[in-house]
């Protein structure tokens, strides 16, 4: 049956429009002119708030099978679902086993089945020796490949260095799918560390943390990747930048017609070096919020098209990993060196990036474009989602850009309710997220049971 979302500020691929989205199997079968919609046709009308294509977020770590005390399918997608998106496509460690092979996609399929609220997709790995596993996992459905150059946190999901990576990149190339990297490489680090260890420095001061992750770590891996790009032609992701200090050559890498696309965060596009407190671990991530000017470059970047996309990295953990007091005799609360590195923001991700485009006078057309045309493009799903058009499936958010709303722990949903953002006064609530036309949250509540699938993808080898 034929039913209408009608909303004075729809947000299409041509701009903002009134318009009735018109909706039937799962699908968008229309856009009509309120005027021309039937008298039978059942219709909701949302007046002033905005009905955006649901988010898009390439970049969670939903941490099940293995870690599902960290998070889960079934918390991490309602939090998603709260937050705006529709799509997510989960990263292939901190869940057990990591997903680098075909048994362990399909462990972690099992473990999805039946409890997610959203739809999603599932990252393969490339690690240290797992070259013979990339074009299977491509086979399987999997959208693309995660590596990091750096030690990741886990010790099964290893990093791999340049020479391993040259074994992998074949492959890659193969499958025509993206290699997403965490672009920070080790030399860097460990030189800045041992600096700081040496002179005695405070590490529950925000700035020992920063001086430790240099600009430098992510200057270096994005130099060696473009250059491992122009030599075996394959698609480049780089996941959350951090550093503005890069932008000059990823441009220059666009402009010489390199496959390259880049993504940043909301945590490095609202939050800034000097506004950080000392002890404040919740707010530390990797590679770590840089300075206000910085930020302010960011959004530049993204504004002319050098970043392409916004991505959460949603990276949750129990709130004692967070060092947030001490738990122990002999342990320090509020030592960065000794927290979890990831900031938790699937519900709070929409409103913390819409303050901050209000700020700047930057249009909701052009969110949407960061945060679901881009990301359903590089996880290969734009054929079904990622805007407002007749043929696309029915994921939607109506979004209220007037409404302020306070970050509390009840309007979080995720497994552990704490965030950088707590007692932010924030702009933009999202009352309503559809998902293939049925409502699967508003105004705080879950109708009906989970109904989220994974996306059928395919791949051929080149």
């Amino acid at each position: 049956m034929v039913h209408a979302l009608v909303s004075r500020r729809v947000v299409t691929p041509e701009g903002e429009r009134e318009i009735a989205v018109l909706i039937e199997d799962e699908r968008i079968v229309a856009l009509k002119p309120v005027a021309e919609l039937s008298p039978d046709v059942a219709r909701e009308d949302l007046g002033n708030v905005a009905l955006l294509p649901g988010l898009i977020d390439v970049h969670t770590h939903i941490n099940e099978p293995g870690r599902t005390e960290w998070e889960g399918f079934a918390t991490g997608t309602r939090a998603a679902a709260a937050g705006g998106f529709t799509s997510i496509v989960d990263m292939p460690l901190n869940c057990l086993p990591e997903t680098t092979d075909i048994k362990a996609l399909e462990d972690k399929r099992e473990a999805a089945r039946g409890k997610c609220t959203i739809d999603y997709a599932l990252w393969g790995g490339a690690v240290d020796g797992n070259q013979g596993e990339i074009e299977p996992l491509a086979l399987a459905g999997v959208p693309g490949f995660k590596c990091f150059l750096i030690y990741p946190g886990c010790d099964g999901f290893t990093s791999i260095d340049r020479e391993n990576l040259e074994l992998t990149l074949p492959h890659i190339a193969r499958t025509g799918l993206p290699l997403l990297v965490h672009a920070e490489l080790a030399a860097p680090i460990d030189s800045a560390a041992a600096k700081l260890n040496a002179s005695g420095a405070d590490w529950h001061r925000y700035a020992t943390y920063l001086a430790s992750r240099p600009d430098e770590a992510e200057l270096q891996a994005i130099s060696m990747l473009l250059d491992l790009c122009r030599r075996y032609r394959f698609r480049l992701h780089i996941v959350h930048l951090s550093t503005a200090q890069a932008l000059p050559m990823l441009a220059a890498a666009k402009a010489e017609g390199l496959r390259v696309t880049v993504e940043t965060c909301p945590h490095y596009l609202h939050c800034a070096a000097e506004e950080i407190a000392d002890g404040a671990t919740l707010f530390k991530c990797a590679p770590p919020i840089r300075s206000a000017a910085n930020r302010e470059a960011l959004w530049q970047a993204l504004v002319e098209g050098t970043i392409d996309l916004i991505a959460t990295d949603h990276s949750p953990c129990p709130p004692a990993m967070k060092r947030l007091e001490a738990l122990e005799p002999g342990q320090e609360a509020g030592r960065f060196d000794e927290a979890w590195g990831g900031i938790a923001s699937l519900s709070t991700a929409l409103p913390v990036l819409w303050t901050e485009c209000v700020k700047r006078n930057i249009s909701l057309s052009k969110l949407s474009q960061w945060t679901s045309g881009a990301p359903a493009e590089l996880a290969g799903i734009a054929m079904q989602v990622g805007s407002i058009q007749p043929g696309k499936h029915a994921n939607l958010i109506a979004f209220d850009t007037d409404a302020f709303a306070t970050v509390t722990p009840e309007r979080l949903h995720y497994r552990h309710p704490i965030s950088p953002y707590m007692g932010e006064r924030l702009r933009g609530v999202v009352r309503s997220t559809w998902l293939r036309g049925e409502r699967v949250f508003h105004d705080g509540t879950f109708p009906g049971t989970p109904r989220g699938r994974e996306y059928a993808l395919s791949c051929s080898l080149s």
